[in-house]
């Protein structure tokens, strides 16, 4: 789900290395999670381990929380290209298959590696609550989308049962790919997301 750009740096005036990029904060960060532990790292840890203060890296992201997410906010506006793209001549089921697996089909040299980041957040309880608002606001794009299919409204049964299921589907996915590291996740995505078949069409 989570993406981030490739990092860039510059120089303070006392000739540290500043952060520039979402990017690096997010490989010290991982850095950290790794040899420390996700709630025993801090941001001026983070900020510590590239040269920077606490301020600077709430520029990014405002919470520790918000960081294994990358730049959340922008995947989702890429989420929603990515559907409204979709041929209107093909089924709803179909269009949002499709589209749940070009919105995570990752590169598999990006760093932190798309694995460490959903295993992160699939497996920390101090992330739990903070990612019921990411997957909200996930299960929406699709929302927003199945309304725009059928006529509805966003919050109406239909298009809010589509974003249910795509979730609870994708999450399955996710799931089986973190305990197999030699499962392919597009394979798994692929297979989970054919059931959403079994609740749009006949």
């Amino acid at each position: 789900m989570p993406t981030s750009p490739a990092p860039t740096t510059r120089r303070s005036l006392r000739g540290r290395p500043a952060a520039t990029s979402h990017a690096e904060i997010e490989q010290a960060a991982f850095q950290l999670f790794v040899t420390r532990g996700f709630e025993a790292t801090t941001l001026d840890d983070i900020g510590e381990a590239i040269g920077v203060g606490r301020r600077t890296i709430t520029r990014y992201y405002p919470s520790k929380n918000d960081i294994p997410w990358g730049q959340f906010d922008r995947t989702l506006d890429g989420f929603r290209e990515i559907l409204l793209a979709m041929p209107a001549d093909i089924p709803l089921h179909d269009a949002v298959h499709r589209g749940v697996l070009a919105f995570n089909d990752f590169p598999t040299d990006a760093s932190p590696s798309h694995r460490d980041r959903m295993r992160l957040i699939l497996t920390t309880p101090a992330l739990q609550a903070h990612s019921v608002l990411r997957y909200a606001s996930w299960r929406e794009v699709i929302a927003e989308y199945a309304a725009e299919r059928t006529d509805t409204r966003p919050d109406d049964l239909l298009p809010q049962t589509v974003g249910q299921v795509s979730l609870a589907l994708a999450l399955t996915a996710y799931q089986a790919w973190l305990a197999d590291e030699s499962a392919s996740l597009p394979e798994l995505l692929d297979a989970t997301m054919a059931h959403l078949r079994s609740y749009l069409a006949g």
